[in-house]
């Protein structure tokens, strides 16, 4: 979209208040909505209008993005007679950036074209740090002539990319949180393996940058891992919400996805510990409790 856009902004949590700002700060004409008022209050320095309800962000937008926390709230806010649905205008697109189950993504997008209203499942991988400075990967799914038509917006918060029809996005964000939950699962291992065996895991990971085993996660999770940090980027609540459905999705197709079955226990472990609201570089922990219990 190359010319500027009237956008609703539905979820204006950890990531979602990043890309609402970097929207409203590129010119566009934004009306944020969230559950927890105060986290779409921190908007209003940037110019972006705060609404009561999720409906009010959606009257009058040409765009209505949404990124809450899973399909169950998408749906619970997107569909109905009061959900945001029902007061977009014909003509206009929704574009789901949530991380959600295909199919609940390819179902949202016959309900949006049912009412003449365009549609692009649009997840995102970059965390925190990526929405902030507007480098998150973007894998939409959808009509190509939709994807073109957003693109403007979209690159405003980072790199987008079109993948295929409706729900494709999502299987997309599938791939990638395989790829994050395994190699974060790996980078902790091996630095619990330093601990133990009696080098220095911050010297470690050092020794490893530029080489081979050399990653984003190895950089930023592998930091925190060494330095203990653990407020979210990524809750690990979320983490196991899409392993999850990574795995739900690969029953249906008939795929044993192993490595992923082993990283998914982990993953629930941690949460059933109590930790699933500590950054998903915390399975760190984890697996250090499964030592003392060894």
């Amino acid at each position: 979209m190359s010319t500027l856009a009237a956008v609703g902004f539905v979820g204006t949590g950890i990531m979602g208040v990043h890309m609402a700002r970097r929207l409203a700060q590129a010119g566009h004409s934004v009306q944020a909505w969230n559950r927890t008022a105060d986290k779409a209050e921190r908007l209003l320095p940037y110019g972006v209008q705060v609404c009561a309800d999720a409906a009010q962000s959606a009257r009058g937008a040409d765009v209505v993005v949404c990124m809450l926390s899973s399909g169950p709230v998408c749906d619970d806010v997107l569909l109905g007679d009061q959900g945001v649905l029902a007061f977009m205008r014909p003509g206009s697109t929704l574009v789901v950036m949530s991380s959600i189950p295909v199919e609940t993504a390819r179902r949202q997008a016959d309900l949006a074209r049912a009412r003449g209203i365009d549609y692009l499942d649009a997840p995102v991988s970059g965390g925190e740090a990526g929405a902030e400075a507007g480098r998150l990967a973007i894998m939409a799914g959808g009509r190509l002539e939709t994807f073109e038509r957003v693109r403007g917006l979209f690159e405003v918060l980072g790199n987008p990319t079109h993948v295929g029809p409706a729900g494709a996005g999502q299987l997309s964000k599938l791939v990638n949180q395989m790829v994050v939950a395994t190699t974060i699962a790996a980078v902790a291992e091996g630095l619990l393996l330093a601990e133990r065996g009696g080098a220095d895991p911050q010297r470690v990971r050092e020794a490893l940058l530029g080489g081979f085993a050399d990653s984003a996660i190895l950089r930023q999770h592998g930091l925190r891992m060494v330095e203990g940090r653990f407020e979210p980027g990524g809750p690990a609540r979320y983490q196991l919400k899409d392993t999850r459905t990574a795995l739900a999705l690969s029953r249906t197709l008939g795929l044993e996805l192993s490595v992923l079955g082993v990283v998914d226990s982990l993953f629930a472990e941690m949460v059933d510990h109590g930790d699933g609201d500590l950054d998903h570089s915390g399975v760190i922990l984890e697996l250090r409790r499964r030592q003392v219990a060894g």
